[in-house]
């Protein structure tokens, strides 16, 4: 059986307290760059993953943007390790193992209620910042699939540079996928591209 998300009354409130506060303390500035509109609809976030700070970054955009009950998948032996994300909103994935269907069919339940977001590294592991070139697991694939109803599907890439800074700039774009092809590669694809014209900004930035 898989751990389900929970969202304790103390802990929870904390957590999204902290993402916000160690954000702001170990960052400056804090930049949400792209529009994506509001819509009533469940999201399912996507980003990149390269950092400990990743799940603390979409929760800060969460209640920047979205203002959903947050939920995110994590790898079981992390989620047992850390116990405490459990209760506020991670549920567990094990990889190269029957309980990778029931994680599907439970973050798709997820995503039946407009008032949830489900976030998803879609890597399956954290990887190094200096990777450029993104590979799509699977799992994003299956859970749109096994969907009856609509979904906000949006790409977060986050990117830190220091520039002449003490304390580097946190850039979090965003970007709505309209697709209506949720294979692997089509998603692998889109969010290459868009990864890589979050790259061209920040260096454009740096002028």
């Amino acid at each position: 059986m898989i751990l389900k998300a929970k969202h304790n009354i103390v802990i929870y409130p904390f957590f999204k307290f902290y993402s916000v506060w160690k954000t702001k303390l170990n960052f400056n500035p804090v930049e949400i760059r792209g529009k994506v509109l509001q819509k009533d609809l469940p999201v399912l976030l996507l980003s990149n993953h390269s950092t400990w700070f990743d799940g603390f970054w979409a929760e800060y955009v969460n209640q920047k943007i979205f203002s959903r009950k947050f939920h995110f998948m994590m790898l079981e032996p992390q989620l047992r390790r850390y116990w405490f994300f459990n209760y506020c909103g991670g549920f567990s994935v094990r990889k190269n193992s029957r309980s990778v269907l029931e994680t599907i069919g439970y973050a798709a339940e997820l995503l039946t209620a407009p008032g949830n977001i489900v976030l998803v590294f879609p890597q399956g592991e954290i990887q190094s910042i200096h990777n450029q070139t993104i590979r799509f697991e699977r799992g994003a694939e299956l859970i749109l699939k096994r969907l009856q109803n609509p979904v906000q599907i949006v790409f977060l890439v986050s990117l830190t540079d220091y520039f002449s800074s003490e304390k580097p700039r946190l850039s979090l774009y965003l970007q709505e996928y309209t697709g209506e092809d949720f294979s692997t590669k089509t998603l692998e694809n889109a969010f290459q591209a868009f990864h890589n014209h979050c790259i061209e900004q920040q260096i454009r930035d740096a002028k």
